[in-house]
């Protein structure tokens, strides 16, 4: 399994969905420096967010019961800390 995350929102994202969907790959890749000045953006970073998973639990999902299962691993953070979060969430054999 792979990773990007750095900060304590994106490793926390990645222990999140570590946990829930067992990947074979995962990135988490932190989009917040695009995003200052824009609305949402938190002066503390970590708000804006692209996850790139791939897992054995999307198997036979649509694109949006995939969404779906990582916005529910994520649902906390996403109330309380993550402003945006962008999905791309694959089969093994559709990466």
């Amino acid at each position: 399994m792979t990773t990007a995350s750095t900060g304590p929102v994106a490793a926390e994202i990645a222990r999140r969905l570590t946990a829930a969907l067992s990947p074979t790959r995962l990135a988490v890749i932190d989009d917040s420096e695009k995003h200052r000045g824009h609305a949402g953006h938190d002066s503390r970073g970590e708000s804006h967010f692209t996850v790139e998973i791939v897992a054995p639990a999307f198997e036979g999902l649509n694109r949006v019961a995939r969404q779906r299962l990582v916005n529910q691993a994520l649902a906390e953070l996403l109330v309380e800390r993550v402003h945006a979060l962008a999905i791309k969430a694959r089969a093994p054999g559709e990466a």
